[in-house]
């Protein structure tokens, strides 16, 4: 078939139409990958992905063995998916011990929190981020034209309430708390969250359990008690679902009214509503999992620290190293294909890198790994004390 020959025309020379002034001059989120540095290692070297807090291991057999079976029997993928999640919010109440109405499931955590501020939050809108934290969501307040204020304890490793009350206004509309915080790990109790939620009625308490399992302290069973209170979790972390983008978010009656009139009920993918509820099903898995990653936190944190290291233990699934060089600490194990993360670009965190922890046998990979490099640099964890 002859080509059809079509007349150039040049396109006419008019400004695009800007973004939303609610995003002017906003950065992007710093989503730095290093699965092309990994897919660029030498055969034969087996890379240590430690830098985004995901599971180092596969999801429960039992995950892939429902999606498997999904996929085989009739799977309807070209249809949409159980809407709402309603199968998998009866499986989430039973695992989190709170009413199936009172769960939204979402597109990955991150999707829980952009539905909350997109929900929530006007230019005018006074917001409070305990930090350092999770970036992310700050680029969500941002993108709603809101610059949030930060409740930063003078040592940032402290319980942040009491700066998080000397923070708060009386028009304060959100309050945004990890628990434990990403990167610092610190653990906002309970009976905290609840004083606060009490003592400060017309503003929404946002309390992020991305690493509940790992610490095993919850908020949750305060939504039913606190009306002003979200509480986010996700499916990327213990639960080896990261690439499946599975989270969910648990509040009042109130509250999920006003989420769902933006909420998009096709949003969270039939394979990741199958696996996640095979996930739930699978509590010895979860269970081991999370008790070898306590045991070989507690390990790791004692063998750099015998090799000279400023470390840091948390309550998630992580650790923080402190050094001279972050970016030449980095790029070194990179060398040896370890991949970890430098948070030292976090203002009042400077010099701290954050390693991702699994269970013991890859922790002293990792290790291992660790002492190839000493044996040719010694001040390899040289402490950001020693000038």
């Amino acid at each position: 078939m002859q080509k059809a020959e079509y007349e150039v025309i040049p396109f006419p020379k008019s400004n695009l139409p800007a973004p939303s002034r609610s995003i002017e001059g906003l950065k992007p989120y710093d989503a730095v990958s290093s699965l092309d540095a990994i897919s660029r290692l030498p055969a034969g070297l087996s890379p240590l992905k430690l830098d985004w807090n995901e599971s180092v291991i596969p999801p429960s057999p039992r995950v892939v063995d429902e999606i498997t079976k999904f996929l085989r029997n009739g799977h309807h993928i070209n249809w949409y998916p159980d809407l709402g999640a309603s199968k998998l919010r009866r499986t989430l109440a039973a695992y989190c011990g709170v009413d199936s109405e009172d769960i939204i499931v979402t597109n990955g955590s991150d999707d829980a929190l952009s539905l909350i501020c997109s929900s929530y939050l006007d230019p005018e809108d006074d917001v409070v981020v305990v930090w350092p934290t999770y970036g992310h969501f700050v680029i969500f307040v941002k993108g709603r034209g809101v610059e949030p204020r930060m409740a930063a304890p003078e040592d940032p490793f402290d319980n942040p309430t009491e700066t998080i009350r000397r923070t708060i206004r009386q028009d304060t509309k959100l309050v945004y708390i990890a628990s434990p915080n990403n990167p610092t790990g610190v653990v906002t109790p309970p009976e905290d969250v609840q004083a606060l939620c009490r003592e400060f009625p017309s503003t929404l308490f946002v309390v992020d359990e991305a690493y509940y399992e790992f610490c095993r302290v919850t908020s949750a069973w305060l939504v039913g008690k606190m009306p002003n209170l979200i509480v986010t979790r996700t499916f990327s972390k213990c639960l080896s679902m990261a690439g499946l983008r599975i989270g969910y978010l648990m509040a009042s009656q109130e509250v999920i009214s006003n989420l769902k009139r933006l909420y998009n009920p096709k949003s969270v993918n039939v394979l990741g509503q199958v696996g996640a509820a095979a996930a739930l099903m699978d509590y010895e898995f979860i269970s081991r999992y999370v008790n070898d990653c306590r045991a070989a936190r507690s390990w790791l944190v004692q063998e750099l620290a015998a090799r000279g290291a400023d470390v840091r233990n948390t309550q998630g699934n992580y650790i923080l190293v402190r050094v001279k060089d972050p970016a030449g600490f980095c790029g070194r194990l990179e060398s040896v294909g370890v991949f970890v993360r430098d948070r030292s670009f976090i203002e009042g965190f400077e010099g701290y890198v954050r390693i991702t922890v699994g269970p013991l046998d890859y922790m002293k990979e990792f290790v291992r790994r660790i002492d190839m490099l000493l044996e040719k640099n010694p001040d390899l964890m040289a402490p950001w004390s020693i000038a």
